[in-house]
């Protein structure tokens, strides 16, 4: 289990608690005896990388709306028949504002390019155009942005592959969200949980596995 982690006295609080995933699968959710152990949440926010199957669970688990973007990776589908779907029971935020639990989220998913042929990828003109798109519909603001690649800053990954997303750093100027959840970053080279952008005051947090936190 664990401890929800309380909001930053940076930013003023919204009275709300989050469940956050990304990136693998965790044996204290994915059990039988979920979410016995886990504290009431308003909302869970996955911020990619998380399989289909995973999401459809917590579906049938929990009554609070689940909300995700996709990771790299992009096995958030699901095998129904001879196709793949999107999972069941879920939203999905990518490229848009979505108001649930009391809270407006923008959501962007995938991470920059890294690989010619790489899925859930885009290039810096894509990101550029997206959260540019992205701002635009959030321009009565947001409270939580949701997105797999981190900002750049203290969680970006040394290497190409895990950089942080520029565009993602304008956006938080732009729109001021208290909150920012992303994945990508796996537990490595000693990176606190999470910390305050200096730019525009957001917290943000890596989602990686499990995380409950308060908002």
């Amino acid at each position: 289990m664990t401890d929800p982690i309380p909001a930053s006295p940076s930013v003023p609080a919204l009275g709300k608690r989050l469940m956050l995933l990304a990136d693998y699968v965790h044996p204290f959710v994915y059990r039988s005896g979920f979410p016995k152990g886990v504290p009431d949440v308003d909302a869970v926010l996955a911020a990619g990388d998380i399989p289909g199957y995973y999401l459809e669970f917590l579906a049938t688990k929990l009554t609070v709306p689940i909300l995700y973007v996709h990771g790299n990776h992009e096995n958030e589908s699901v095998n129904e028949g001879d196709g793949r779907i999107p999972p069941r029971g879920v939203i999905p935020v990518h490229g848009r504002v979505v108001q649930e639990a009391g809270l407006r989220v923008a959501g962007w998913g995938g991470v920059p390019r890294y690989r010619q042929d790489g899925h859930g990828q885009y290039s810096s003109s894509e990101a550029r155009w997206g959260l540019g798109k992205l701002a635009w519909r959030a321009r009565r603001g947001v409270d939580v942005l949701l997105t797999h690649a981190p900002p750049v800053g203290p969680h970006a990954g040394s290497d190409y592959a895990h950089r942080g997303c520029p565009e993602l750093n304008r956006f938080m100027v732009r729109r001021r969200p208290a909150l920012v959840v992303h994945g990508h970053i796996h537990e490595y080279e000693g990176r606190k949980l999470e910390y305050t952008d200096e730019a525009s005051g957001a917290r943000v947090v890596n989602a990686y596995g499990y995380r409950i936190v308060e908002l």
